[in-house]
């Protein structure tokens, strides 16, 4: 169920059935539901039960089961909306375009010429700068 150390917000509420959703699927880990202002029809979000803010800060089996649910969920919409390509993205903090602070993942259903994304901005590295970055996130991460 919900931590104790959870931050109630509207997905906490949802969680709790406080809130009606239309909910895809459900397990003892996470709730699976619809997004109500989708990119596309199905986008669906799934919800760990147990509160963490987001996905830098979930457990790794439980990020691993909210990939887990996520491709089966991409599967459905491919097989039941005829989408031809799925996203399935963590938006992690207010800079990382996070606008509820309960982790989730989208799994957004896509289409030919459906206009959802734009491409990205892209940027390029300074001669020798990648080689500085990849050293400290290498140290870093070890």
């Amino acid at each position: 169920m919900i931590s104790s150390l959870n931050m109630e917000t509207i997905f906490s509420k949802i969680i709790a059935k406080e809130i009606p959703a239309d909910i895809v699927y459900e397990d003892d880990i996470v709730l699976a539901f619809l997004d109500i202002k989708p990119t596309n029809h199905g986008h669906t979000l799934v919800v760990p039960k147990v509160y963490s803010a987001d996905a830098t800060e979930t457990d790794e089996a439980t990020l691993a089961h909210l990939i887990t649910v996520g491709q089966k969920i991409a599967q459905a919409q491919r097989a039941v909306l005829g989408a031809t390509g799925n996203n399935l993205i963590f938006n992690c903090g207010k800079d990382g375009g996070q606008e509820v602070f309960h982790t989730h993942l989208h799994v957004i259903p896509r289409f030919a010429n459906d206009g959802v994304f734009e491409h990205a901005h892209r940027t390029t590295y300074a001669e020798g700068e990648s080689a500085i970055v990849a050293n400290k996130l290498v140290a870093t991460i070890q």
